[in-house]
């Protein structure tokens, strides 16, 4: 009798023995999965506060979103409106009969308007040839430090210009004579808090030309830097030398030398210029002034910026 008692017991020990082991380990497992859990959330606190992970975006580069005649490597912030007037007067050499130059005048306006922080579009009006231009403009990368860092900003920029004045011959009386286009890549750099450098390669393209031997292509190197002067002033020079296309050295390096003042919501350019035209397409392919022959004038860009939509994100 006592044998039986045994040999029931035995199996239900072991039965118990097995059950306390598998509730240890399973303990000791809910004991490992918590203790990595939480150095899984340890380790991403630290990544979040390791400065070098965050990226830290290249700000004001230009105070303008260009240079003086070209396109700078700043946008437009997004819900922004940008209205800007371009203003030229006549030539300094034109003497005191003419107020030297400030007895003429040609001018552009403009509106530019922030789609996203990456993405801005525009349209503006110039007297010069009575031209309406219209581009498209996005950021293909932003320079910044930190996680993944990126040296340059890149950008590109896509335009086309509308000429309405009246042709003197009749027969060029086309829509598609009145055409022009230009397409443009920008890589910028902000070195410092002081200086800044882009290089703009640009390519224009006319449906007419004056004569069969100019050329409807030209292609031109862009070249915009930015000196800190103060807090609110910076020296800034623009220059496009035409590379392919100056046919018999007819055009002129459209130069471009002066000073940014930012007055609160305005910023303020005053420049000396050989360039009457006033988008990519007319400064490119239409400046005949010569700086070495004193043929420049003065003039002033103003620009005046309103949030439309105001932007809650912080990122796009």
């Amino acid at each position: 009798m006592n044998m039986k008692i045994e040999l029931f017991f035995i199996p239900l020990l072991v039965a118990l023995n097995l059950n306390a082991n598998c509730q240890t380990d399973s303990n000791q497992i809910r004991s490992i999965l918590e203790n990595s859990n939480q150095r899984v959330d340890e380790l991403e606190s630290l990544i979040d506060s390791d400065p070098v992970s965050k990226k830290e975006f290249a700000k004001n580069a230009f105070k303008s979103s260009r240079v003086i005649n070209g396109h700078s490597m700043e946008l437009i912030g997004k819900g922004v409106l940008d209205f800007r007037i371009l203003h030229r007067f006549g030539m300094i050499k034109s003497g005191y009969r003419e107020l030297f130059g400030f007895d003429q005048a040609s001018m552009r306006f403009g509106f530019d308007y922030g789609i996203s922080k990456n993405l801005s579009i525009g349209i503006g009006r110039s007297t010069f040839n009575k031209e309406v231009d219209g581009f498209v403009k996005y950021r293909l990368a932003h320079q910044h430090k930190g996680q993944k860092a990126m040296p340059v900003s890149l950008i590109w920029i896509s335009g086309m210009t509308l000429m309405t004045a009246k042709f003197n011959d009749a027969r060029l009386e086309t829509f598609s004579n009145r055409l022009g286009y230009y397409h443009q890549f920008i890589a910028g750099r902000k070195f410092n808090n002081s200086f800044t450098l882009q290089l703009s390669p640009t390519f224009v393209h006319r449906n007419l030309v004056n004569t069969k031997k100019d050329f409807n292509d030209m292609l031109a190197l862009g070249i915009g830097t930015r000196v800190k002067l103060t807090n609110r002033t910076a020296f800034i020079i623009d220059a496009f030398p035409v590379l392919y296309g100056n046919h018999q050295g007819v055009n002129k390096l459209p130069l471009s030398v002066g000073f940014d003042i930012e007055t609160g919501g305005h910023v303020f350019q005053l420049h000396v210029s050989n360039t009457r035209g006033m988008n990519e397409k007319a400064f490119i392919s239409e400046t005949l002034q010569d700086w070495t022959k004193g043929e420049i004038q003065i003039g002033f860009n103003l620009s005046r910026v309103f949030t439309v939509i105001r932007n809650t994100e912080s990122s796009w």
